[in-house]
């Protein structure tokens, strides 16, 4: 099973095919409200702009497992980061990431680049770079901001 293979629900409960996708540059990313990490929608609203027209998109997977950083709703999410980070890449379902109940997608992205001690996710703003051929090319730590990526987002586009 590939990238494309999976399905995932948007904001709003509708199903996305990762098969829209075929063909782009994605980062997909488990991101949180009310982290520390949360700035980074910043960095990341930009790195979209910069290079969506050359076939780049970010997926952005709300996670609330680590101490609850994302709560509310998934409208209340949504509206958070378009009203405090103009975000306008495409917004998912809250999920989890690690354990039993992790989505099939998180599931297929740890086993495919795993972490430095294991495959768990970490912490909130992991993030997974995808070439255009749906291969996982590299895994960032959250501490790996959306500047630092910058230059690999560049080459594979």
């Amino acid at each position: 099973m590939g990238f494309y293979d999976f399905t995932a629900k948007d904001g709003l409960g509708q199903d996305v095919p990762m098969s829209d996708y075929k063909g782009k540059v994605l980062l997909v990313v488990n991101t949180a409200t009310g982290c520390g990490f949360t700035p980074q929608y910043e960095g990341l609203e930009a790195l979209y702009e910069k290079y969506h027209d050359k076939g780049f998109e970010i997926l952005d997977f709300p996670c609330n497992q680590f101490a609850n950083q994302a709560p509310g709703t998934d409208e209340e999410i949504q509206h958070f980061c378009k009203a405090r980070y103009n975000v306008t890449f495409k917004t998912f379902k809250k999920i989890k990431v690690n354990g039993p109940d992790a989505d099939p997608i998180y599931k297929w992205l740890k086993d495919q680049k795993k972490g430095k001690l294991n495959s768990n996710i970490k912490w909130n703003f992991t993030k997974f770079l995808i070439d255009r051929e749906g291969n996982v090319v590299a895994r960032y730590a959250p501490t790996e901001t959306p500047e630092k990526i910058d230059a690999k987002v560049a080459a594979l586009l």
